[in-house]
């Protein structure tokens, strides 16, 4: 689940393409962005994806929030906002990598199981 190495890194480009391909769907092309809480609505996923907090999650609403635009904007970038919507879902499916906030938090521990033995 948190891969390490070229993996671990492929990861993070990709969760950078990621929150950068949503910033820019979000204010440069819809321009929707037209206060600070639209603002955060775009930033505060993008960061979370840069950082690797959440990142099912927040890839998840990514990928929504990229369809909706496609069904809002139909007949204008039509290829683009299928290509960052599924780029974010297939981010949701693989997950963070090591080199990310869930790693530390949810990373693998080790579990022992006492033995149900008795003397």
């Amino acid at each position: 689940m948190f891969p390490t190495g070229l993996a671990g890194i492929a990861l993070v480009v990709l969760r950078i393409s990621v929150a950068a391909m949503f910033l820019v769907d979000g204010t440069a092309q819809w321009t929707l962005v037209t206060s600070l809480w639209t603002l955060l609505l775009f930033a505060l996923p993008a960061v979370a994806l840069c950082c690797g907090f959440l990142t099912p999650y927040f890839a998840s609403f990514c990928c929504i929030e990229e369809l909706v635009a496609l069904w809002i904007v139909a007949g204008h970038d039509e290829l683009h906002l299928i290509l960052a919507s599924l780029t974010s879902a297939v981010l949701a499916i693989l997950g963070p990598g090591a080199y990310s906030v869930d790693a530390r938090i949810f990373g693998r521990r080790l579990l022992t199981v006492p033995s149900s033995k008795k003397p």
